[in-house]
């Protein structure tokens, strides 16, 4: 939960507008890299539930959970926060992470 997480935030500071030109956030904004930052962590986030599975073969469901709806639920939550304030701050990107994880906690233990 903590990698997709952490993606979700990567993905909502480069693709989605920064609000506030002054706020701390906006130095994230300025030091992307897209996509050169998303796909890399993109990479590592589908190489570790890739060694996962095959350290734990009988887990392929919670595997497949957590890396099928980590990555649904960190683009999501991101583009609902944009769709609701119309671009992200540094309280959103923070909001991404927590919520990301959150999320794929509760859906974890429903499986």
């Amino acid at each position: 939960a903590m990698v997709w997480g952490r993606w979700g935030q990567v993905v909502a500071i480069a693709r989605y507008r920064y609000l506030r030109a002054e706020g701390k956030g906006a130095l994230h904004r300025e030091h992307m890299r897209s996509p050169q930052d998303w796909l890399l962590g993109l990479g590592l986030a589908l190489a570790l539930h890739g060694l996962w599975g095959w350290h734990s073969p009988d887990h392929l469901l919670l595997i497949g959970i957590s890396g099928g709806g980590g990555l649904i639920l960190a683009l999501a939550t991101g583009a609902w926060l944009n769709r609701c304030l119309g671009g992200h701050t540094g309280d959103t990107y923070g909001a991404t992470v927590e919520w990301t994880e959150t999320l794929l906690l509760c859906l974890a233990t429903l499986a």
